[in-house]
């Protein structure tokens, strides 16, 4: 769905400009499902990168970490189009005490949402920045 799927695009560049970083993986969570819940519980940190309704100008970005990405979560439950939301993979994991203690979401947000598999230019101008907002909490958070 062209902008929303922004963070294929963003895990694309980051996997060929990071081939080989260590203790890092990176997956396309795709449109959600159960299955991902080990992933998420199994993770000591865990960066989500999604397109996110803001209410902003296309292509700008927010970064939420720990509570304050919860609380996004929780108040933007409704407005997901996947049967499973990110929400509900991580109250599964806080239920289970499994969260990851250290956990981001990366916002985008989108300009269109209709057919498509190319982001929109302003989304395309984004993506580099993504990158390196989650490349520096990758190195923060090594240490």
């Amino acid at each position: 769905m062209q902008d929303d799927g922004v963070g294929v695009h963003v895990v694309q560049r980051l996997k060929s400009e990071y081939p080989d970083s260590p203790q890092v993986e990176f997956m396309d969570g795709g449109t959600l499902s159960f299955s991902l819940i080990g992933e998420i519980e199994s993770a000591a940190n865990l960066i989500v990168i999604d397109a996110a309704q803001f209410s902003d100008e296309p292509g700008s970005v927010r970064t939420f970490l720990g509570e304050e990405m919860d609380f996004s979560l929780v108040s933007k439950k409704n407005s997901s189009v996947h049967d499973v939301t990110l929400v509900d993979l991580m109250s599964i994991a806080l239920l289970s005490d499994r969260l990851p203690a250290r956990r981001a979401l990366i916002g985008i947000q989108p300009g269109s949402i209709d057919w498509g598999t190319e982001p929109t230019p302003a989304i395309k101008k984004a993506i580099p920045n993504v990158c390196t907002i989650a490349a520096e909490l990758v190195e923060k958070w090594r240490t």
